[in-house]
Order: structure tokens, then C-alpha cells, then sequence
């Protein structure tokens, strides 16, 4: 080790070794930030809100880790939130910025935030007894979530409706009163669609080339089945993964028809 003397230093030196350990902390920051999210990302996290901006709509939140932005796109449709607010937020991915650290995108719209949100509530997600097999969600209006036990003596649906209703209710709270419709999971596809167009009665379903079925309902459940602006349908091919033709019993004619996407 080599003793120097500051007071030997001119002050262009000075300025210079000051810049330059400034930038070194700032670096270092930045890093701990990145890794820091990194670990989260793809996971909910709890934040606060520090601002709001009235002109775009757009939130600043203080996340424990630094501050991001949640975009007003990134909101459930309707929802109103104040400084102050605690909220959940799910972190969908992680940049790393050249000067001001991290850019971390925020959202309550993604369909993984409402998987996660089940993860937290029901215990029998979290341990491995019930897996969820898909989500499919139009944000702020309804959401379809597929679920399976691993275990016989253990009900998937009933799980995650809890007694009274008190586990979806908890969920329902968190996503401004989202309708979720909990789906169970089939290996037999025409099952599965079945179960998808719930609440909608299916009476019959034909497996049809390039992953199309054909769904036939009776007369009374085709509104039911095919959903507001066909919603219902829509969802439902999301989850899946098949394209879904509804028809009415004895009609020839194709009623709706709802590709995934």
C-alpha cells in the first residue's frame, strides 16, 4: 500500500477521483437494482404508490428495490389508486438501462398475475397438489384459470373457492372485481372444451382437423355459450389452445367460431 497526500492533489485530480468513484457507487447501485429484480421478475411483489400523473394516468411506485413506473396500459381497466396505496404489482420483465438503472415493466393485466395471485391464496397451489394448466384473461372484465388436483382426495375447483367463498373473494378484491371462472382440466380435449365454455351446457363436442372442434349446445345455452361480444368463446379457445365452433342443436349453420390467439 502506497500513503498519498490529498493535499498534494491539484483540484482537477480532485474533481476527476471524485467523478470517478461517484460513477463507481452509481454502477454498483444499479447492479444490486438489476439482480435484485432479476430474482423477482416473473413474481408479484407489493408496492406503494409514491405519484400519480393525472395527465397520463401512469403510476410511480416505490417497490422496496427503487422506484418504477406502472403504465396506465398496464392497469385493470376502472381501477382508481391514490398515493399511498399498497398494491400488487407482477414484474414481467427486466432491462438493463445504460444510465438510470433497471427498466422494469410492471403489470396488472398480464394473465400470469392472476396465476400468481392464486398461488399466493391457495395453499394447494403453492405446495404442488393443484396445478394450474392455463389462464386466459381479458383484464378488468373475466378471466378463465385451469386447474388440476394431483391428488384424489383433494378438489381443485372446491380448493380455490374456499369455504364461503372466501379465498376467490380474496382474489377477486385484489382484481377489482374481475369475474374468474375456474375451469378443470381434462387430458380429454372434448371435456376440456366443455368445461371451458362454462357456465355454458355443452351437448355435444366433435374433434375436427387442424385442432378445430365443434361444439353443439342447445338453443336456450347458445348466448350463454358464445358470451357477450363473444367473450365466452373467445377465452375459452385461449385456454385451450383449439379453435371453437359453436352451433345451436339442428342447425347447419356455424354460430361463432373463436380462434386462440
Amino acid at each position: 500500500e502506497t500513503e498519498l497526500k490529498t493535499k498534494n492533489f491539484r483540484r482537477l485530480s480532485a474533481v476527476a477521483g471524485k467523478q470517478m468513484i461517484v460513477q463507481a457507487i452509481r454502477d454498483a447501485e444499479r447492479e444490486r437494482q438489476t439482480r435484485e429484480y432479476e430474482e423477482k421478475r416473473e413474481e408479484i411483489i407489493t408496492a406503494i404508490v409514491d405519484k400519480v400523473d393525472t395527465q397520463t394516468g401512469n403510476l410511480i411506485l416505490d417497490t422496496g428495490t427503487g422506484y418504477a413506473t406502472l403504465l396506465k396500459a398496464e392497469q385493470i381497466p376502472g381501477e382508481i389508486h391514490e398515493v399511498g396505496d399498497r398494491i400488487k404489482v407482477f414484474i414481467s420483465e427486466v432491462k438493463t438501462g445504460e444510465s438510470r438503472g433497471p427498466i422494469v415493466t410492471l403489470s396488472r393485466v398480464h394473465p400470469n398475475f392472476v396465476k400468481r395471485l392464486f398461488e399466493l391464496e391457495i395453499p394447494e397451489i403453492a405446495d404442488g397438489t393443484i396445478l394450474i394448466k392455463g389462464v386466459a384473461r381479458e383484464a378488468g372484465s373475466r378471466s378463465k384459470i385451469a386447474v388440476e388436483s394431483r391428488d384424489e382426495n383433494v378438489d381443485a375447483i372446491g380448493s380455490c373457492i374456499g369455504k364461503n367463498g372466501m379465498r376467490i373473494s380474496a382474489i377477486l378484491n385484489e382484481l377489482a372485481g374481475e369475474r374468474v371462472d375456474i375451469i378443470k382440466y381434462s387430458e380429454d380435449i372434448c371435456e376440456y372444451v366443455a368445461s371451458a365454455l362454462s357456465p355454458a351446457k355443452t351437448l355435444d363436442v366433435y374433434l375436427e382437423e387442424e385442432r378445430t372442434c365443434r361444439v353443439i349446445v342447445s338453443p336456450d345455452q347458445l348466448s350463454l355459450a358464445i358470451g357477450k361480444e363473444g367473450q365466452n368463446v373467445r377465452l375459452a379457445a385461449r385456454l385451450t389452445g383449439w379453435k371453437i365452433e359453436v352451433k345451436p342443436e339442428s342447425s347447419i349453420a356455424t354460430t361463432e367460431i373463436a380462434e386462440p390467439k
